[in-house]
C-alpha cells in the first residue's frame, strides 16, 4: 500500500521517504508535512521503485542506504537511469567510501544518521530551491544549459544530469575562461553544508564530461589547481 500524506501547498511539491524504519518515516515525514510537503511512503527499495515508476509526481526522494529486498545503492541506480529527481541519501555508516559512491551513481546530498529532522529539512529545501526554475539559457559551441527547464542539450540532445551535476556545469559555464580551485567549487557549488573534500569535485567533473561527450573537453584540468571551462580551440 502506497501512504501518501498532506495535502501539499508548495506547487504540488512532493516528497517520497524511503526508510525501513516506520519511526523514522514518520519523524521526517512529520516534519516534512510542518513545512507544506506532500509526503509519499515506502518501506524498502522495490516499493520506491513501484511508487516512483507509477503516475505520482516526485519532486524529491530521501533515501535510506541500508535496506531489505533492494538497497538504496540499487534504487539511485534504478532511479538515475530513468530520472535526474533530487536525491538526498540517509545512511547509518559514515565511510568516505559510502560517500563517494553515491556521488558516483548520481546522488545530490548526503546525510549521516544520526541527524536533526529540521536540518534535514533545511537541506531539503535548499536543494529544491536551487533546482527551481530560473529565466534564461546559455549556449555555448554545441552546450545549451536552459535554467528555464533545468536540462542541457549536448549537440541539441537532451541529456540527463543530477542537480549537483547540472549545478558544478553551471557554475563553470558562468565563470568560462577562468580557472577555479577546487575549494572555491566546492564552496560555490556544494555550499556551506557540505563537509567533504576535493575529490568529490573531481568525481563530479569526470561525470560532467562523459555526459558532455565530445565536448567535455572544454572542461580543462589547471594542474595544481582545479578546472576551467573553457571553448576556444
Amino acid at each position: 500500500m502506497v501512504l501518501v500524506r498532506g495535502v501539499s501547498i508548495m506547487k504540488r511539491t512532493t516528497v517520497l521517504v524511503v526508510d525501513d524504519e516506520s519511526r523514522m518515516r514518520k519523524l521526517i515525514g512529520d516534519f516534512l508535512l510542518d513545512k507544506g510537503f506532500a509526503v509519499l511512503e515506502a518501506e524498502d527499495g522495490e516499493k520506491a521503485l513501484e511508487i516512483f515508476s507509477g503516475s505520482q509526481k516526485i519532486d524529491l526522494i530521501l533515501l535510506d542506504v541500508m535496506m531489505p529486498r533492494l538497497d538504496g545503492w540499487a534504487v539511485c541506480r534504478e532511479i538515475r537511469a530513468m530520472s535526474a529527481v533530487p536525491i538526498i541519501m540517509l545512511t547509518a555508516r559514515g565511510d568516505e567510501r559510502d560517500e563517494l559512491l553515491g556521488f558516483e551513481l548520481g546522488v545530490d546530498e548526503y546525510v549521516s544518521k544520526p541527524f536533526s529532522p529540521k536540518i534535514l529539512v533545511a537541506r531539503a529545501e535548499a536543494l529544491l530551491r536551487r533546482t527551481a526554475a530560473k529565466t534564461d539559457a546559455v549556449e555555448l559551441r554545441g552546450v545549451t544549459l536552459d535554467r528555464a527547464g533545468h536540462m542541457i542539450k549536448v549537440d541539441g540532445k537532451p541529456v540527463s544530469f543530477t542537480v549537483k551535476e547540472f549545478e558544478l556545469l553551471e557554475y563553470l559555464i558562468a565563470n568560462a575562461g577562468i580557472a577555479l580551485s577546487r575549494d572555491k567549487i566546492l564552496n560555490n557549488v556544494w555550499a556551506y553544508d557540505y563537509f567533504g573534500d576535493a575529490r568529490t569535485v573531481d568525481t563530479h567533473i569526470k561525470k560532467v564530461r562523459g555526459k558532455l561527450g565530445g565536448r567535455g573537453k572544454y572542461i580543462k584540468t589547471v594542474w595544481g589547481m582545479g578546472y576551467k571551462f573553457e571553448v576556444a580551440e
